[in-house]
């Protein structure tokens, strides 16, 4: 799978901890930045995780920031993507089953390295369910629309 992954300051060390995981798991990477913990603004990096995936240049991206909140919001602004913050294994499974999530945002002041990696990993091999989520996911796509 190819995955896009940037991160603001916040977020940077976690990126390298996940773009090592990714790779041990076989994935091919584009990093996005930024690179290093020297402040920078998050909404740039997150559009181009989000439009490399919405371009069909990424199977899916990741984002990270200090809560994740942020770099969620930032990453929906592109068309067709859905971006979900996910800071527990519950939420990374039923984003993918069900709301066929294909950015991952964590916060990386708030779920520990360790986690952030089991959250990723379970992402990455939740399929979606399709079946009754696909109406909504087609009605997600009709407002994003308009």
């Amino acid at each position: 799978m190819r995955i896009s992954i940037g991160a603001d300051h916040a977020g940077f060390q976690l990126k390298e901890t996940l773009i090592a995981a990714l790779q041990r798991l076989g994935n091919e990477v584009v990093d996005r930045g930024t690179a290093d913990t020297q402040p920078v603004d998050y909404p740039g990096i997150c559009a181009i995780v989000a439009r490399d995936v919405a371009a069909g240049r990424a199977d899916r991206g990741i984002v990270l920031g200090g809560s994740g909140q942020g770099e969620q919001i930032a990453a929906n602004k592109i068309p067709s993507i859905r971006a979900a913050l996910c800071n527990c294994l519950a939420t990374a499974r039923l984003s993918r089953s069900h709301n066929d999530a294909n950015v991952l945002a964590i916060g990386a002041r708030i779920v520990a390295p360790e986690l952030a990696v089991e959250i990723m990993e379970l992402w990455l091999e939740t399929p979606f369910d399709g079946g009754r989520h696909q109406a909504r996911i087609e009605q997600i796509a009709e407002l994003e629309a308009r």
